[in-house]
């Protein structure tokens, strides 16, 4: 099972490619309506990760993505909003690796 990035900028969507993450840049409602389509119909993604910044500004559209059953939704940090929970990137370290840094 793969991830994939709904990013709402280039940075965070470039630094998840480099690290082997699929993904596409949300710009408008339509695009992200699009795109949810698209990820829906590919059985082989399992997790997408969802911008804060994406989380934000189309709520109503990523409360019922997270009623979806078959995907598991997760937000990340983006460059407009380096913090989900107020921890910080440290935190994400931590909680991946297991190494307090």
């Amino acid at each position: 099972m793969k991830m994939f990035l709904f990013s709402s900028d280039e940075d965070t969507l470039t630094g998840l490619r480099l690290a082997g993450v699929d993904g596409c840049l949300i710009r408008s409602e339509e695009d992200l309506l699009e795109k949810l389509q698209t990820v829906r119909a590919r059985s082989d993604i399992a997790v997408l990760l969802v911008t804060r910044t994406l989380a934000l500004r189309y709520p109503k559209e990523i409360l019922l993505l997270k009623k979806d059953p078959s995907l598991l939704i997760t937000e990340i940090p983006d460059m407009e909003h380096p913090t989900v929970s107020g921890d910080g990137i440290t935190s994400y370290v931590r909680d991946a690796v297991g190494i307090n840094v």
